[in-house]
């Protein structure tokens, strides 16, 4: 069981920043990225077709004989999670939204919680949700962030065209109010963070899904006794659709991560 793969899916190749995280954090495991070209993006997508392709990459990738399911997706993480985990009750399976509220609520000294996401994960309330559950006494301000996705798809992760996007979307949260903590709520956010940090400040501590979601996984395995032992742990790269240009995107996105991508149909 240890020897097995580690499974890892999102709707395209922002989740790679979360294979990239596991990659640091476990460099023994092996791991097998899938990302859904054909059906990106999920987060405009209704709860109900989101389980739907959360559930059938799932069984996908289950295939391989996995030893863990990381949903390395916001959006899938905020409606499929429950489902996956029903479909798969002996395999153990992880989200980013969970991991990145315990982050979060570990993280603020101030109780004033920013969730920086796509359109889609806030209308889910899954970060509110997950972060209400953690903690009472905290304030939970979800600010939808659309073209932070584009600016790290065309590699524009710092510069002057970062630093206005990022100004108008989260500056007024961060500025006389009394917020602490930024979670990065989805897996293209990471790529910003320099931008992030230039923009904002020193002031708010970043809560990353993918470093969190790794740490999880680290402590799964080491709780069930699932760690890979001392290798170079190998990633294999699947997508549904667009083979090519997902290469192109991983190279800039994720330079350490590029690699051959195999065309597959789930």
């Amino acid at each position: 069981m240890p020897l097995r793969s580690i499974g890892v899916f999102d709707s395209g190749v922002g989740g790679l920043t979360v294979a990239a995280a596991l990659r640091r954090r476990l460099p023994s495991e092996h791991l097998i990225y899938l990302g859904d070209l054909a059906r990106l993006p999920y987060g405009t997508k209704s709860a109900a077709t989101v389980e739907r392709y959360a559930l059938q990459a799932g069984k996908f990738l289950a295939g391989f004989d996995i030893k863990m399911l990381v949903v390395a997706c916001n959006t899938a993480s905020a409606h499929g999670l429950a489902a996956l985990r029903a479909a798969h009750p002996d395999l153990p399976i992880l989200g980013v939204v969970e991991a990145g509220a315990e982050a979060a609520a570990r993280l603020t000294k101030t109780g004033g919680i920013v969730v920086a996401a796509t359109e889609g994960t806030c209308a889910a309330e899954a970060f509110p949700k997950s972060l209400y559950a953690r903690r009472s006494d905290i304030r939970v301000l979800q600010i939808p962030c659309p073209l932070f996705v584009a600016l790290a798809e065309e590699g524009i992760t710092e510069g002057p065209l970062a630093d206005t996007v990022i100004r108008h979307y989260l500056a007024a949260a961060f500025g006389d109010h009394d917020n602490d903590t930024l979670v990065l709520g989805c897996t293209h956010f990471p790529l910003l963070t320099n931008a992030l940090r230039t923009a904002l400040g020193t002031k708010p501590a970043f809560a990353d899904c993918a470093a969190a979601v790794a740490d999880q996984a680290a402590e799964v395995l080491s709780v069930h006794r699932l760690a890979a032992p001392d290798r170079s742990g190998m990633l294999r790269l699947l997508a549904t659709d667009s083979a090519a240009r997902f290469r192109t995107l991983a190279e800039r996105l994720v330079p350490d991560l590029a690699g051959e991508v195999e065309r597959v149909d789930l």
